[in-house]
């Protein structure tokens, strides 16, 4: 197999993507992913990724393979939890403290910064309606931010996302209050969760 066909292969198998990265990891050039471009057999959606034409865009993804220290939060990861069907115009993005990538200049995510303890707090993989996967926080980190921020949170994506975790049959009370805890607002999320539950 030529590296081509490697390439096309990787991304098909890959949902339609392939990035720079993932090209050198199996020891291709990327002259052979721009050589690809012209041929028009994948086209270049953001630095270093490309997709099958015949594939959906999926700017999740892209965001997403922009930065390795990014997590979705906020109303993207309620989004993405399927816990808001309100699909974000600008993605809340959380980042450590001392970040200082190609976010910072995207007029379409809202950074919210975090000490380096509690960046990884609750961070999980999931899938996007695409089926690629892009990091997010858990249910339970996403309430505790969205509690935590909740004068920057639109209302009723809010008041929504608390009654359908207070519903959910997955839900951690415990592991909530655990991260409540970490993140100083214990009192705020119990008091929340005796009116809810």
């Amino acid at each position: 197999m030529n590296n081509y066909d490697k390439i096309l292969n990787y991304a098909k198998e890959n949902n339609g993507y392939i990035t720079t990265k993932e090209a050198e990891a199996l020891e291709i050039n990327s002259t052979f992913l721009s050589n690809l471009v012209n041929d028009k057999k994948l086209e270049r959606v953001g630095t270093g990724i490309y997709k099958l034409p015949e594939y959906p865009i999926d700017n999740f993804y892209i965001l997403s393979k922009s930065s390795k220290n990014m997590c979705y939060s906020h109303a993207t990861a309620l989004y993405l939890h399927e816990m808001s069907d309100r699909i974000p115009l600008v993605y809340d993005v959380t980042v450590p403290y001392n970040y200082s990538g190609n976010l910072l200049n995207n007029e379409n995510v809202s950074l919210r910064y975090v000490k380096d303890d509690i960046f990884d707090l609750g961070m999980i993989d999931i899938k996007t309606i695409n089926d690629l996967t892009v990091k997010c926080y858990n249910l339970e980190r996403t309430l505790c931010d969205i509690i935590k921020d909740k004068s920057r949170m639109d209302k009723e994506i809010y008041s929504k996302a608390l009654k359908e975790y207070a519903r959910n049959k997955d839900k951690n009370i415990l592991k909530l209050v655990k991260y409540a805890k970490k993140l100083d607002i214990e009192e705020e999320v119990v008091e929340l969760m005796e009116i809810l539950l």
